[in-house]
């Protein structure tokens, strides 16, 4: 019985210890998939941080007016006329600004009242000479 209870223990030790194993395996898989998302993550936060740089550089006005002279036979530039600009004021309200309906009660009430619609050529924005 003593030997019985002795193979039994020794079995049920192995077990463990192949489960214990096999645990600790898959953990170490898991920690190495980690790093190397961590080493991406890094990777992509130092390439957008180039990017900026890069388009910091680009964008300087100095060198864009440079570019514009090289090449002003072929873009053929001019300086924006402050009129094409539309001030805040002129523009059509927002949705969030228009009345709110009354609720429909009776449909013949609501027949008689005619609805006067702007036509996008009556509004005047003022930046557009007539």
């Amino acid at each position: 019985m003593l030997r019985t209870l002795d193979i039994l223990l020794i079995v049920l030790m192995t077990a463990m210890a192949t489960v214990t194993y096999t645990i600790k395996h898959r953990a170490e898989l898991k920690l190495e998939e980690v790093q190397k998302l961590e080493a991406d993550i890094r990777l992509e936060h130092d390439t957008i941080d180039l990017l900026r740089a890069d388009w910091a550089l680009l964008t300087q006005p100095g060198r864009l007016q440079k570019l514009i002279t090289a090449h002003q036979a072929e873009l053929q530039l001019v300086p924006t006329d402050p009129m094409q600009l539309a001030q805040p004021s002129e523009l059509p309200m927002l949705k969030a600004d228009v009345p709110a309906k009354e609720p429909e009660d009776d449909k013949t009430a609501n027949a008689d009242k005619k609805v006067k619609k702007t036509k996008t050529d009556d509004i005047s924005t003022g930046s557009v000479q007539r």
